[in-house]
């Protein structure tokens, strides 16, 4: 049991990521509170880790004193706070001719001030704790899709804030803060949007080898997985890592021409 009677805050923890690291949390020991903006998704979540082993709380983190009643919420149910993992975001298209500023300051808002406002509140707890922060990034921050310049600027800016924390409350308060950038993820909301975007129910069970070049994407699951390291003692004083889970090397990969038809493949 890695975090055995830890107590951790899961953002966006109804759906996707956030469900699957939630419940693995709790199978490791821990004590979680579920949030997001369904209660219904909230309750049947739940349900499924057991009701002794969390509290919901459903609420818009862009509401006003939103980050300190999560926090409060968890020490006033469970005596304490070991760990916050930022994965509420919002994912929206938008390009420079489509994107005004409105929205672009509410992705920014959602995607990186509020994380910096949750480890803000949960400070002084995760200081007496010398507890950690995960945030949840994205392979985007490093440039983006065309269609997604919002949403990676936003997750460019939350890695600077994940290096920057990641050194300054680590040497002060003992508190590490490191960020999983998930690269292509089949999540619940990302089979929706897919199809969404004209793609056939059951679009991603024939992806080409450039995208998935296992021949399928990473579950919510296997994120979970590795999310679990960055909660646990056994990571030790490692902070203001910022690491990729990606099928491929995202940085500097050159694709080949013709995917379908590596060396060693079956013709």
């Amino acid at each position: 049991m890695r975090l055995q009677d830890k107590v951790i805050i899961v953002t966006g923890s109804t759906t996707g990521i956030g469900k699957a690291i939630a419940k693995r949390c709790v199978r490791e020991g821990a004590k979680v509170i579920i949030h997001g903006l369904e209660k219904e998704l909230a309750v049947e979540t739940l349900a499924e880790i057991g009701a002794a082993n969390g509290v919901v709380h459903i609420e818009d983190l862009m509401s006003p004193g939103c980050p300190q009643r999560l926090v409060d919420l968890a020490v006033k149910t469970f005596g304490k706070l070991d760990g916050l993992v930022n994965n509420a975001a919002i994912i929206a298209q938008g390009n420079i001719q489509t994107t005004d500023a409105a929205n672009f300051h509410k992705i920014l808002a959602v995607n990186t001030v509020i994380p910096f406002l949750l480890i803000q509140a949960a400070l002084p707890h995760l200081t007496k704790s010398r507890g950690a922060v995960l945030n949840i990034g994205s392979v985007n921050a490093y440039a983006g899709e065309p269609n997604l310049l919002p949403y990676s600027v936003s997750k460019g800016a939350l890695t600077t804030l994940t290096r920057n924390l990641g050194d300054t409350l680590h040497r002060l308060n003992g508190v590490r803060v490191n960020q999983i950038n998930p690269g292509w993820v089949l999540t619940e909301n990302e089979a929706q949007r897919k199809k969404a975007h004209g793609l056939k129910a059951d679009w991603y069970a024939d992806l080409p080898r450039v995208y998935a070049p296992s021949g399928r994407l990473i579950t919510p699951d296997e994120i979970a997985a590795a999310a679990i390291y960055w909660l646990a003692d056994e990571a030790g004083p490692i902070s203001g890592s910022v690491v990729e889970l990606e099928q491929y090397p995202f940085i500097g990969r050159n694709p080949p021409k013709d995917p379908e038809n590596l060396p060693g493949q079956k013709a």
